[in-house]
């Protein structure tokens, strides 16, 4: 049975549509039934799946799947809700967190679900400065080491080149311009994805798809985090 059906879609489209409390409250059995509780589930069983290639990793129901509460505190926005779900899957001795205030965090694996807009994807995103540090020397040591990871041929037919999301228009301090590294030393994120059809996220076989992503993600990821010194 599929973990995702044409009710889970349905509900985040019309939460799209009404996202304020009153409608939430009055929905919020459906929010449960098609969408929490699925998710949980499927990170459940993604966790199992990892053990088989990539025993390190992790995955938690209370800590993976993302809170559908946004944070409104310094958003124009103040609509109170996500309208999409999503799940983190991450080393297991980091600390599970995403973004530039997630000191600890590791690199891992995403899973957003949301009507026309769902992805996979996997990397590091944003990390704090210090981490970012970390990574930019790495390269700028190795270079080559890095692109064996991010530049593997299977890697790049699936998901093409590395998102240039927040990439940087000049080198940072500290690098000369024309650095054999230049291209990779001006990212701030390194992940890649690829989008999800809503009929690929309703299938029985998306925990399958979803692992075999994760595989072809994994040396990227595992490069990431040795060099953030959590070991494979």
């Amino acid at each position: 049975m599929p973990y995702f059906s044409s009710d889970s879609l349905r509900f985040l489209r019309g939460l799209a549509r009404n996202n304020h409390k009153t409608w939430f409250e009055a929905h919020r059995d459906d929010y449960q039934q098609h969408v929490k509780e699925p998710i949980g589930e499927l990170v459940e069983e993604l966790a199992i799946r990892m053990q088989g290639f990539a025993p390190e990793m992790t995955g938690d129901p209370r800590r993976s799947v993302f809170r559908i509460h946004r944070d409104v505190r310094f958003s124009r926005d103040k609509s109170p809700y996500k309208t999409h779900a999503a799940c983190w899957f991450y080393h297991r001795a980091g600390e599970g967190k995403v973004g530039r205030e997630a000191e600890g965090g590791s690199a891992g694996f995403y899973f957003h679900l949301e009507p026309g807009g769902s992805m996979v994807g996997g990397g590091l995103w944003m990390p704090p400065r210090r981490d970012l540090n970390r990574l930019r020397a790495a390269i700028a040591r190795d270079l080559s080491r890095f692109e064996r990871a991010a530049r593997d041929p299977r890697l790049r037919k699936r998901f093409g080149e590395l998102s240039e999301e927040g990439m940087l228009k000049r080198l940072p301090r500290g690098y000369p311009c024309g650095h054999p590294a230049e291209r990779w030393l001006k990212h701030q994120s390194f992940t890649v994805g690829r989008s999800l059809k809503d009929a690929e996220v309703t299938r029985a076989k998306l925990p399958a798809e979803l692992a075999r992503d994760f595989q072809l993600m994994l040396p990227l990821v595992r490069w990431i985090n040795r060099e953030l010194g959590f070991d494979a």
